[in-house]
């Protein structure tokens, strides 16, 4: 299907089956094993997402944003495909290299840092950075002989859902002075970076930075540009269908043919990787009804794993484990997390069937910026994450 068909097949089904593509058997096995709320990684998934990713973009180094999702399952698996990791804390080199990740295949994005988070970084082999200003550039200077720098420049996108240039990158006009600040001081610059956005709806604001870091980098001829990366964006669906991995990325192949040869590309892919190898099991552990609505309690919510909705700008997809009859009774309800503050709603505006305590709910596309920011508010325990393999079934996509 294209993103019209997908657009139109859901339209017509005012409620699909959610959960058609899980296997339930397995998920009605881990409910019997694990007491909710849990998590479930698919590591079949994040190899699935991964060789999507890399088959849209050929010759693109993916160094995969461990921030989304840092479970040390993910990162073995995606190190066995030959992924590189993208760091932005002494944390997250901790991490990786326990993993057995090495220096060289990594890239230090944050373009803000303490000195000792340089110095780690370098103990570790991991001697590419990004700056993005005259005060971070400055920082490097004692360590000019180590490291090669990428410059973020801001290229603000309002197709994408989160921001990510509002913060960090410098103004195009700015590039030249910064590039000429760092030659002049001995420092190596060696790319420019650029981030559109998180979970971007459209692909030409990529592939305008593209056009726009190729056109600044022909005009400064001193520098021997060797990288440019092209940060994340790359979309998943949550409420709704996104344009598919493969159409997405063909104005961003077309924009990088005009890449001056020998210069590598990279992207920090996270959210399109890790969201979908992830879903979060619950249990209804109460019901009220207030006024015209059901209210349905579930013992994970917003303080929870489900904290994406208030620092992530997601809504995920949360359907019965149970299958559903689509032409069935629907009632307006509301579903609410555990805690005892009134701002753990996790949807006001639910149309569901009658539920009943004790009932398990799914909710899909939970790996990214969803456990990375739980907290354990009112003292419950953040899920635990069980790890499996091959619980999505994909042979309709592959007829398609």
């Amino acid at each position: 299907m294209d993103s019209q068909e997908l657009v139109q097949h859901f339209a017509e089904q005012s409620h699909p089956d959610e959960l058609e593509q899980f296997d339930r058997a397995s998920l009605e096995e881990l409910v019997r094993q694990h007491e909710t709320p849990f998590m479930v990684l698919d590591l079949q998934e994040v190899e699935y997402q991964y060789n999507a990713l890399q088959e849209a973009l050929p010759g693109v180094k993916l160094f995969y944003a461990v921030k989304s999702l840092s479970h040390p399952a993910l990162i073995k698996r995606l190190k066995k495909l030959g992924g590189q990791f993208d760091l932005a804390t002494s944390g997250e080199v901790d991490l990786v290299e326990g993993l057995g990740v090495k220096g060289q295949d990594c890239i230090h994005t944050h373009p803000i840092k303490k000195d000792k988070e340089i110095r780690h970084a370098l103990a570790f082999g991991c001697t590419r950075f990004v700056v993005d200003n005259l005060e971070e550039v400055s920082k490097f200077l004692p360590y000019k002989d180590q490291v090669e720098l990428m410059v973020r420049v801001s290229f603000r996108s309002q197709d994408a859902v989160v921001d990510l240039s509002r913060k960090f990158g410098c103004a195009l006009e700015e590039l030249p002075s910064l590039v000429d600040f760092s030659v002049d001081n001995g420092l190596t610059i060696s790319g420019l970076s650029f981030h559109v956005g998180s979970q971007s709806l459209s692909p030409m604001a990529q592939a305008n930075a593209i056009n726009a870091s190729i056109a600044a980098m022909s005009e400064m001829t001193d520098v021997n540009w060797k990288w440019l990366d092209i940060g994340g964006s790359f979309p998943v669906s949550y409420q709704g269908p996104v344009m598919p991995i493969q159409d997405f990325c063909v104005p961003i192949m077309d924009a990088l043919a005009e890449l001056p040869e020998g210069i590598e590309v990279f992207a920090e892919p996270g959210r399109f990787i890790s969201a979908p190898s992830m879903i979060e099991v619950m249990t209804i552990i109460g019901k009220a009804k207030r006024g015209a609505r059901t209210w349905y309690y579930l013992d994970d919510g917003v303080y929870g794993a489900l904290s994406g909705q208030i620092y992530d700008h997601a809504k995920y997809p949360i359907a019965p484990l149970q299958p559903i009859d689509p032409t069935g009774d629907f009632f307006p309800s509301v579903l609410a997390g555990p805690t005892c503050d009134s701002i753990d709603v996790v949807d006001e505006d639910a149309e569901l069937p009658d539920l009943a305590v004790g009932d398990i709910m799914i909710a899909k596309q939970m790996g990214a910026y969803t456990i990375a920011s739980a907290t354990e508010f009112n003292y419950y325990p953040k899920p635990k994450v069980v790890v499996v393999e091959d619980l999505i079934d994909h042979s309709e996509d592959a007829q398609e």
